[in-house]
């Protein structure tokens, strides 16, 4: 008699089979708003993050901005927890707190962007380590440092300890007045060592976060100490003002980076290192990945030889057109079009893009659940808020749970080709 449990197997390999194939699940695209600028006390939520932990718990993080008006605004550092894969989540909590005075960067004073009162916590960073516990990242007045742990899937973190004199050691080579941590994810390599992308500027530039250069910092030692890397990609000009950066690694076990900048190509920068730290390539421009100065992410979705593909995940606002018209080389264009891009190469090419929000968008960072599910936590607009173009436009930060089948326009196996720019 055929056993039950062949027969289970039998009917996974099969499920399996169908699935790369093709026949797989239906397009699945579902939509959540987590934070909505105006309540809770704030006026502003921006700079979104998002990590699923080894259990599977999904961590949603952000900045929330007490007035809304700039970076350099009171902004404290809220977290959201689910345990369903998205699904519901629990109340906000905040877990950014440094005890003791606190000082403003002098630089944002003397360029008038900020009252020697408020308190910035800024650029948020999580890492979901393979040992279940949390890394968290996040920066003070964009000139110090500070890390915390969970060994609770978020419930509680460890209290702050600062790791600022990490950033001390590029002031030799960078003598920086501004730091900041990604924002998004940091990711753990093969080997273990836990990498993150930062960005230095002197502060003298504007908004104070220019002229900047894009580097890394890195632990050996799961977050109790960290260690500088190498400048990524240096202030140059053909490489204008590189700042929040992106980070995956590749099957082959090296670390690409992929690079916001000001440049006049308009395209993303791409550095690929042996170990997230050094011996960085020269940086190239991915003609495939428009540049409309914003903040992007990006994430591995599988890799051989459990897969049949080496997926990797990309979103940013797919977009250089102006509502003015004044489109202009190195200068913003509208944030809007924010598009899901899939490569089966690791990054060489990307063969599939959907938009996700077709009106205001922005900032996002992407995140996997165990089942293979995607997630995408974004800024999204309200439309009559268009024309504005207030600092409070970007209203929502909203969830968005996809599959590979919405992605790929219903067929795993026949993704659609990618759209062109117009």
């Amino acid at each position: 008699m055929f056993h039950a449990s062949r027969w289970f197997c039998a009917s996974l390999l099969l499920l399996l089979s169908l699935s790369e194939a093709g026949f797989s699940a239906e397009p699945l695209l579902e939509k959540l708003d987590l934070f909505e600028a105006g309540r809770d006390g704030y006026a502003l939520y921006r700079i979104p993050g998002l990590v699923v932990t080894k259990p599977g718990t999904v961590l949603a993080y952000c900045e929330a901005r007490r007035t809304g008006k700039s970076d350099w605004d009171t902004i404290d550092i809220l977290l959201r927890r689910s345990t369903d894969g998205g699904k519901t989540w629990s109340p906000r909590a905040k877990i950014a707190d440094v005890p003791g005075p606190k000082t403003k960067n002098p630089v944002a004073l003397a360029q008038k962007l900020a009252s020697p009162d408020d308190v910035t916590y800024n650029n948020p960073v999580a890492f979901a380590n393979r040992d279940g516990s949390v890394q968290f990242l996040f920066c003070l007045e964009y000139c110090r440092c500070f890390s915390l742990r969970s060994d609770d899937d978020g419930v509680t973190w460890t209290k702050p300890v600062e790791i600022t004199a990490t950033f001390d050691k590029f002031r030799p080579e960078y003598d920086w007045k501004v730091l900041a941590t990604g924002p998004g994810h940091g990711i753990q390599l093969k080997s273990g060592r836990l990498v993150v992308p930062v960005w230095l500027s002197t502060g003298t530039g504007g908004h104070a976060h220019r002229p900047s250069v894009t580097t890394s910092i890195f632990s050996d030692d799961n977050g109790r100490t960290w260690q500088r890397g190498d400048i990524a990609v240096p202030n140059t000009a053909e490489w204008i003002n590189p700042n929040e950066t992106v980070v995956v690694q590749l099957a082959d076990g090296r670390v690409m980076l992929n690079v916001r900048s000001e440049s006049m190509a308009h395209r993303r920068l791409v550095t690929i290192g042996p170990d997230g730290a050094t011996g960085w390539s020269k940086p190239r421009f991915e003609d495939a990945l428009l540049e409309p100065i914003c903040m992007a992410s990006i994430i591995r979705l599988s890799e051989k030889p459990g897969s049949a593909k080496n997926r990797i995940v990309f979103a940013n606002p797919h977009n250089l057109a102006r509502a003015d018209g004044k489109e202009a080389a190195g200068k913003s264009r509208d944030r809007k079009n924010l598009s899901i891009k899939l490569s089966e190469d690791d990054g060489q090419t990307w063969a599939a893009s959907q938009v996700l929000e077709p009106g205001m968008s922005a900032y996002s960072d992407l995140a996997v659940l165990p089942d293979g599910t995607l997630l995408c936590l974004y800024e999204r607009g309200r439309e009559p808020d268009a024309e504005q173009k207030k600092p409070t436009s970007y209203a929502l930060l909203t969830l968005a749970r996809f599959n590979l089948e919405w992605l790929t326009g219903g067929t795993v196996g026949s993704p659609r080709k990618q759209e062109r720019e117009h």
